[in-house]
Order: structure tokens, then C-alpha cells, then sequence
């Protein structure tokens, strides 16, 4: 028997207890809409016939809240899964904390999808920012729901990410890179040039690179190490030409007092800042619409150019799936269209 009961708050505004008595078996819920609330009694009194009722009782037991905390000084820091750096837990900390002042009093038993778009709805960040909050949210709810045994379904996973734009793609031609390169050059910052190469030389995020220590270099070889990762893998970064040479003369000159390779004036145990040295560069040359990331949209676009594949692509950037390099694939058709003219002319000849 299911028994559906209007109240009012003490606003005044409706709300709905549901209430199931079946199998003597009894379940209680609450909510704002007369929809969620026979939804809920229907799918109560099927997992009560059907022997699954009783997972549902860990749900009762834990709020939204207590999910994000463990998640936060439990998973993140000590997982066995993946490595998650310090800067990507303050990130999704941050999120989830937002999370927590919205939704962290309900029960995971009483969490529902609408509940959730309710809020994601009322979020005036980009597109790409609310998509993180939702990504994050979800993936709390899945580690409840595969290590923690807390609830069985995951309702963040109900709700749709907004509409991204499409990546931009923003790199310089050899006109203006050259331009650029010069003005770095010719800049007071002497680190200025060796930075700005070595992020077009090998794509490297500007946290990456501004953190590298000298033990991750390997000068002799042509190579260095990224521990810290935005993606939480290590990752082989491949040093040649000037990068690797304007390097060399740098460690001629290193400083003795910090491991950091590009370390600050005033306190070497922490890194350079380059953006005001960087935006006179560009000033100086009259480009716009250029920020700092976008030398690493220069590396991808020159390979892409030079007819690396997109997979190639990928593991340069340091990117787990070719979602992210697809805005390239424009850049490459020449190259794959080499490529099937060759493949074709050993097929068929001269046909």
C-alpha cells in the first residue's frame, strides 16, 4: 500500500511525503513535485517484489555531504586508482564544496536528477566550467556507488552537460611566430625566449613547464620528465633542436640556490611569472588575441601541419583520448589526402 500526502513548508510552498507499505517492508520520502513522489513509490514498491530494497538502505544512512567529504580527504589523496596532483584536488575540492552548500543536507536517498539540473541550471560560469562541476559531482557518486556500496544508481549521471563550444584553435603563422620569437628575444626577462621555445617546441602546459626541476632533465639524451600532470599520468617529454640547445646554455648558468629550472628573481623556490614580460612581447609586435596556452595550440597545429597523426598528436599534448585533437584534424587534410593518393597509386597503378 503507497499512501502520497500534500504539506506546506513554512513559506508556504507544497511538498509531497510518499509513503510505501508493502511485504512488511516501510519506506518514507519527501518531495517537492507530485511527479518525483509517484515515480519514487512505483520504483520503491518494484525494488521491494523484486528483493533489491535493501540496497537502497545505505542511501537513508549517508547525506550528499558525507559523500563529498570522504570523497575529498579519502579518495583523492590516498586512491590506488590514479594519482591526482595537489593543484587538480584544491580544483575539484572547490566544486565539490560548492556541491555540498547546495545539495549536502539531502539524503543520497532523496537526490534526484531534477534536483540536480535545478542548480546546474541556475550557474552563470561558462559552459566548460559548469560541464567540471557536473563531471566532478558524478564522479563522487560513482565511487559511493562501486567502493563505497552507499547508493546503486548515479543521478548526477541523469543530467545533461550543457553545449560546449568548439575548441579553439588559435595558432601563428611564420610571419607572426618569427615576430613574436624576436620581441622575446630582445625582452629585459632574459628567461622569457628559452620559455617561450621550449613551450612551441613541445606543447607542455604553462604550469608543467614553470614547475620543472633540473633531476627531470635529461640533457644528454634529449628528454625530460613530467611527474605532476593535469591528467595524473607521468609523462616523457622529447627535447631537440633549440629547445634543447638554448636548455644546455641555460644549465651553464643555473641557479645554485633553487632545483626549480626557471625560478623566480625575488624567491627562487618558486617560479617565474612571465606574464607581464610575455603580453609586452606581444604588444610590441601588435598580436592579439594570444594568450600564453595558446603556444601549445601552435605545437599541435605545427604537427598536425607537418603530418603528424592525430593519436601522435595526443600523446605530445599528454591527452588520454583523441576527443580533445580532433579541432586539429582540419589542419592535416593535405597529409591524409597524401596519403590516400599514395595508398591508391600502389593499388590500382596506372589505371
Amino acid at each position: 500500500m503507497a499512501t502520497i500526502t500534500k504539506r506546506l513548508d513554512a513559506n508556504g510552498k507544497p511538498y509531497y511525503t510518499a509513503q510505501v507499505r508493502l511485504l512488511k517492508e516501510k519506506d518514507t520520502a519527501t518531495f517537492k513535485r507530485i511527479t518525483d513522489a509517484k515515480k519514487w513509490v512505483q520504483d520503491t514498491e518494484s525494488a521491494i517484489r523484486e528483493g533489491r530494497w535493501f540496497k537502497t538502505v545505505e542511501a537513508k544512512k549517508h547525506t550528499v555531504k558525507e559523500m563529498l567529504d570522504r570523497y575529498c580527504t579519502e579518495y583523492l589523496p590516498k586512491n590506488k586508482d590514479k594519482t591526482y596532483s595537489p593543484k587538480e584536488q584544491t580544483e575539484r575540492k572547490s566544486k565539490l564544496d560548492w556541491w555540498s552548500s547546495k545539495i549536502g543536507h539531502y539524503l543520497l536517498s532523496d537526490i534526484t536528477q531534477q534536483i540536480i539540473d535545478e542548480h546546474l541550471g541556475g550557474m552563470t560560469q561558462s559552459a566548460a566550467t559548469v560541464s567540471k562541476y557536473l563531471k566532478n559531482l558524478q564522479h563522487a557518486f560513482t565511487i559511493a556507488i562501486n567502493k563505497w556500496g552507499w547508493l546503486t544508481d548515479n543521478p548526477a549521471k541523469k543530467v545533461s552537460s550543457p553545449e560546449l563550444p568548439r575548441g579553439r584553435v588559435r595558432f601563428l603563422d611564420d610571419d607572426d611566430r618569427a615576430r613574436l620569437l624576436q620581441a622575446c628575444k630582445e625582452s629585459p626577462n632574459p628567461l622569457l625566449y628559452p620559455c617561450v621555445v621550449l613551450a612551441l617546441s613541445t606543447g607542455m602546459r604553462q604550469a608543467e613547464q614553470m614547475e620543472l626541476v633540473w633531476s627531470d632533465v635529461n640533457l644528454k639524451d634529449g628528454f625530460l620528465i613530467l611527474h605532476e600532470t593535469k591528467n595524473g599520468e607521468r609523462r616523457r617529454v622529447t627535447l631537440a633542436g633549440a629547445s634543447l640547445e638554448l636548455l644546455k646554455e641555460h644549465n651553464k648558468v643555473r641557479r645554485l640556490d633553487t632545483k626549480l629550472l626557471f625560478p623566480s628573481s625575488r624567491n627562487p623556490q618558486k617560479p617565474i611569472d612571465l606574464r607581464k614580460a610575455f603580453l609586452n612581447a606581444m604588444e610590441a609586435v601588435e598580436i592579439t588575441d594570444f594568450k600564453w596556452h595558446d603556444l601549445r595550440h601552435c605545437t599541435a597545429s605545427y604537427l598536425a601541419m607537418n603530418g603528424a597523426s592525430l593519436a601522435e598528436i595526443a600523446e605530445v599534448l599528454g591527452h588520454k583520448t583523441l576527443s580533445m585533437v580532433k579541432r586539429y584534424a582540419h589542419l592535416s587534410d593535405g597529409h591524409v589526402s597524401n596519403v590516400v593518393a599514395s595508398m591508391n597509386e600502389k593499388i590500382f597503378g596506372g589505371m
